[in-house]
């Protein structure tokens, strides 16, 4: 007896594994024999150290996609498989640090205390376990809340050329989330380490990183650190989700991610196809963007929200990546660079834009005062381009539709990482729908924006506390803010 716990208490956990060798090695996809029993989403370990996700077979090997390229692998290293999947660790202490698609922090604040380990690869939430979408995520962006409305659960796509302002807008809905119990991550996806430094700098500056979560895999990281990252975010987000908590994941952006698994595939010597994207590109983002859900009460009641991020070439949106992504989201968001150079910003295009769930969790008041708001905007932008072969004469009819669209557009045009909260919105809107405005040059109108909350908060904040409360205009309110325009245009008189 003795002599058995003596034993126990000398001799170490056995530990079952599968041996192989690595056969060869092409960048970083690494084939190994000797390894029957793996199957496809598997974890691999290196002898060295390292981890190695199976991507693919051949009759003899495996192929392995390397997730950290820290420790070199050479020909014949050992490979052992451990029979795991990928699964990494969560939990809330990952608030306000920056990890990278592993889960290990990469801003210098220590360990993180996880709360448990969760799948990287997890199935949609069920149809059963979903509500349909009932309450509005405010972006702070007055074109997006008033016209292009979206849903808390909803997966908006915003797509436009370069450096026309998309990643501004999902900053501002991230800065927009301050007070409001939302979580939000930020995946960046091969973008420039300069770049994601200055976004760093701004959530830093602007106090939001205390409910903001950052991966980092940045151009400088690896292919499978790029490739992991969208699903790291992901499996990040539904921690909360499934605990009750709003979530808001920007991707940034998608084209990145799609031309990183474009070299994976081509390694793997995957039969290219449209644009030399492999045929399962579609399922890669697809088993992705269905991650983001409501939730009923009984399955966790969170809710999880996508900001997906694409890039096209010169305004062409239907490349193949563009068009997939369409497909699978509930509208998109058009960023034009023409109307970004004449100084209209956020430049979206209310034409190629779209919404098609948000306007069910869109607030009441929003809904009643937005209502003509983006046919109006359009009539004026057809109108404004006639206008400008100054060979037709005007009606007066013409006339008063092209003065209504320039203060529209002074009313929805904003400065970056200034988002304006909805309470702010619905006094401006409220204002333009009894033409208070249509008499007010630009400067002013400019100076209402700024002048008008404030007075409605000195005088009457009782005003936005209800509006926040019922989300509706009632009559009361209405009363109380006629009056709070007519002082406000007898001091400006």
């Amino acid at each position: 007896m003795k002599q058995n716990q003596l034993l126990n208490k000398s001799s170490p956990l056995a530990e079952i594994r599968e041996v192989g060798k690595v056969n060869s090695i092409r960048k970083f996809i690494v084939e190994a024999r000797g390894l029957p029993s793996c199957f496809n989403g598997q974890i691999l370990h290196f002898e060295k150290g390292g981890m190695g996700l199976v991507m693919g077979f051949k009759e003899d090997s495996v192929q392995i996609l390397v997730l950290n390229t820290t420790v070199p692998i050479r020909l014949d290293d050992e490979v052992h498989n451990k029979g795991q999947s990928l699964y990494l660790p969560v939990g809330k202490s990952f608030s306000g640090r920056v990890i990278n698609s592993l889960c290990e922090p990469l801003d210098n604040l220590g360990p993180i205390e996880e709360d448990e380990i969760a799948p990287v690869f997890r199935d949609a939430p069920q149809l059963m376990d979903r509500i349909p979408v009932y309450e509005t995520m405010e972006t702070g962006t007055v074109m997006l809340d008033a016209l292009i409305p979206i849903a808390k659960g909803q997966r908006e796509l915003l797509l436009g050329d370069r450096l026309t302002g998309k990643t501004t807008v999902c900053i501002d809905a991230i800065l927009n989330q301050k007070d409001k119990d939302v979580i939000c991550i930020y995946c960046c996806i091969g973008k420039p380490h300069s770049s994601l430094l200055k976004i760093l700098r701004l959530l830093q500056d602007k106090g939001v990183m205390p409910y903001t979560i950052v991966v980092n895999a940045v151009a400088s990281a690896s292919v499978g650190e790029q490739y992991l990252a969208p699903y790291t975010a992901s499996m990040m987000g539904e921690y909360f989700m499934y605990r009750g908590r709003n979530v808001l994941i920007v991707f940034d952006d998608l084209t990145r991610h799609a031309w990183t698994y474009r070299q994976i595939s081509l390694l793997l010597e995957r039969p290219p196809g449209r644009e030399a994207y492999p045929g399962d590109i579609f399922y890669i983002h697809s088993q992705l963007i269905e991650r983001a859900a409501s939730l009923k009460p009984e399955s966790g009641g969170g809710s999880m929200t996508f900001l997906p991020i694409v890039e096209v070439l010169q305004g062409d949106i239907t490349g193949y990546i563009p068009t997939n992504l369409i497909s699978m989201t509930d509208g998109q968001v058009y960023f034009d660079t023409a109307l970004f150079y004449k100084g209209f910003k956020p430049a979206i295009d209310f034409g190629l834009s779209v919404s098609r769930i948000g306007s069910k969790g869109q607030w009441p008041a929003m809904k009643e005062l937005s209502g003509t708001l983006r046919l109006d905007y359009i009539k004026y932008q057809e109108l404004l381009k006639m206008t400008r072969l100054k060979t037709i004469s005007l009606s007066k009819e013409a006339e008063l539709t092209l003065k209504r669209g320039e203060v529209i557009t002074q009313l929805i045009v904003q400065e970056k990482n200034n988002p304006v909260s909805i309470e702010k919105q619905v006094l401006f809107l409220y204002a333009l729908k009894l033409r208070v405005l249509d008499e007010l040059a630009s400067d002013e109108i400019k100076e209402f924006k700024e002048n008008f909350p404030t007075l409605v908060q000195q005088q009457d904040p009782q005003i936005f506390i209800e509006l926040r409360k019922t989300k509706t205009l009632s009559v009361s309110i209405k009363e109380k803010l006629n009056k709070l325009l007519k002082e406000y245009f007898k001091k400006t008189v």
